[in-house]
């Protein structure tokens, strides 16, 4: 059963102890109070100011676990208090662990600081979570596909467009560490896992990749440098630096280029398309 006296308070403590540059905002000059707006949290969790406003005020319709799920990161939760949001709206907390697409708080104050710069928030399967506006701009927005599609490794071996984002050079190797990630995944999820869905799903489906499998690689892995193909700005060579969260097996990747060098260049490019952006 909802509690909604005990979400309401929680939710409004939450905004209040939230301050607009933890999240990536403005403060603006006519900011009276600290702590977040209605309408910002609103904002963050991709949901209607109205609905989040009365559910601050004990109104408005049972909220449902996907609503409560995006009112958890928006707010920037830690898993203990993404659990206890879930417990005051009348729900069970999801699980923990490889399967989580909760990203851990930590996780997002460092991206929500990157903005000006590619980064990406990816499971062990690859599927992205978040991404900075720039990482938008470099490969699109990953975080629009859905089921077997949400891992770059499916998409690999199934989509000639997820290849087309990178150097032909590189796609041999690209394909390998693909296949090898995916083999070690399996091992450590279990036959029953969704690692071992989406390999069962490349076997029939991908010629390429039953070839790799064949090999039954383990630890292949990427060079520090990724070789993207821009559909304006032609060939960026930029070096990936990853920062691990061992609870959620998530990691944060950010791409940055040689101070001085044609990507380097190209990357400006791209900060000041999104600085002119509306």
């Amino acid at each position: 059963m909802i509690d909604r006296a005990g979400l309401a308070g929680f939710l409004r403590r939450r905004r209040a102890a939230l301050q607009p540059e933890d999240v990536g905002m403005p403060r603006g000059s006519r900011r009276r109070t600290d702590g977040l707006r209605r309408e910002e949290v609103a904002t963050l969790c991709h949901i209607s100011a109205d609905y989040y406003s009365r559910l601050e005020r004990e109104r408005g319709p049972h909220p449902s676990e996907q609503m409560i799920a995006s009112i958890a990161q928006g707010l920037r939760l830690s898993l203990d208090e993404r659990d206890h949001l879930f417990r005051l709206a009348g729900h069970h907390p999801p699980q923990r662990g490889a399967s989580s697409v909760h990203v851990s708080p930590g996780l997002l104050r460092i991206l929500d600081r990157l903005g000006d710069t590619p980064a990406e928030i990816v499971t062990e399967l690859g599927e992205t979570l978040r991404q900075t506006p720039a990482g938008v701009a470099l490969t699109g927005d990953l975080t629009r596909w859905t089921g077997p599609a949400r891992s770059i490794g499916y998409r690999w071996f199934t989509d000639p467009a997820t290849r087309a984002l990178y150097h032909p050079g590189d796609h041999e190797l690209m394909s390998r560490v693909f296949a090898s990630g995916l083999l070690e995944t399996v091992a450590r999820r279990g036959p029953g896992s969704w690692a071992a869905h989406l390999q069962s799903l490349l076997l029939d489906q991908s010629e390429c990749f039953r070839k790799v499998w064949e090999q039954q690689e383990v630890g292949v892995r990427f060079e520090d440098q990724k070789r993207f193909v821009h559909p304006e700005l032609g060939l960026l060579e930029l070096e990936c630096q990853s920062l691990l969260d061992p609870a959620q097996s998530h990691m944060l990747l950010v791409y940055t280029a040689v101070p001085g060098s044609e990507s380097h260049e190209k990357l400006r490019l791209l900060a000041g398309a999104l600085s002119s952006t509306p």
